[in-house]
């Protein structure tokens, strides 16, 4: 199936190491989905946790969608995941363990539904984020490098 990336979480890979990811469906209203789709969408600052044996996304800001007729929805509402049930036993006990968080890295249409692709993340501490910086930098000045020799 085709998907279309609507929002993606980049501050999640500098902020978080990510060790597993899963796709997960949305529970949304029409004025939702119809904002998704003009990509009013923001993920940054947003997460998941567990509730009463069901998974939830807080803090995601989905807009309102400006041409609603009835009630829209409030930008800033807890929306349910969908997971299957042994998943949803994972990453809920990853969730409760000091040290780790339910990141979102990625909102994208597949088919006609929602998608939005979730991972365990361990926050980094303020030396790792040196050191992914300092590889980026010497990755990029390495393939620079090739570069100018080849040509």
């Amino acid at each position: 199936m085709a998907q279309t990336l609507i929002a993606s979480n980049r501050r999640a890979h500098y902020d978080y190491e990510i060790i597993e990811t899963v796709e997960a469906g949305l529970v949304l209203q029409s004025s939702e989905i119809k904002s998704i789709r003009d990509n009013r969408v923001n993920l940054a600052g947003s997460y998941g946790f567990p509730s009463n044996g069901e998974m939830w996304l807080h803090n995601a800001h989905i807009a309102q969608y400006p041409y609603s007729r009835g009630e829209n929805h409030h930008p800033l509402r807890s929306r349910k995941l969908l997971l299957r049930k042994q998943e949803l036993r994972k990453y809920a006990s990853a969730a409760l363990q000091k040290g780790y968080s339910i990141v979102p890295l990625k909102l994208y249409i597949s088919g006609h539904y929602a998608k939005i692709k979730i991972g365990i993340g361990r926050g980094k501490r303020r030396y790792d984020k040196r050191k992914t910086i300092m590889e980026k930098e010497r990755n990029r000045e390495a393939k620079e490098a090739i570069k100018r020799n080849f040509q």
